[in-house]
């Protein structure tokens, strides 16, 4: 059974930080990108971040740039999202997806994804 599932979602003040994991059962990380997407409440998914095969090139959605970081596990088929000087409007349930290119081009585009994860959510508090 392919499986995508994420850990490390939880609540913390603005300022503060969280790590995701997301850990893949069934399927393998080879030859495909990496992505992060987050889904607020009352929103629609939007893109976070994503990272190549085998993990040399990453891309970010402006409003998390300089704060989230992307990088994987290729060994432990494991995807992180590490999370600095959250924000409120970071509060969202995220979502961590398998591409079936090897390329980080054109990563927003959601359909461009194969298998996703059913999200962790994060909540940001004032």
């Amino acid at each position: 059974q392919v499986q995508l599932v994420e850990f490390g979602g939880g609540s913390v003040q603005a300022g503060g930080s969280l790590r995701l994991s997301c850990v893949a059962s069934g399927l393998t990380f080879s030859n495909s990108a990496m992505g992060w997407f987050r889904r607020a409440p009352g929103k629609d998914r939007e893109f976070v971040a994503a990272i190549s095969w085998p993990g040399g090139s990453t891309l970010y959605a402006d409003p998390v740039k300089g704060r989230f970081t992307i990088s994987r596990d290729n060994a432990k088929n494991t995807l992180y999202l590490e999370m600095n000087t959250l924000k409120t409007e970071d509060t969202a349930v995220y979502h961590c997806a398998q591409r079936r290119q090897a390329y980080i081009r054109g990563s927003a585009h959601q359909e461009d994804y194969l298998y996703w994860g059913q999200g962790t959510q994060v909540t940001v508090s004032s």
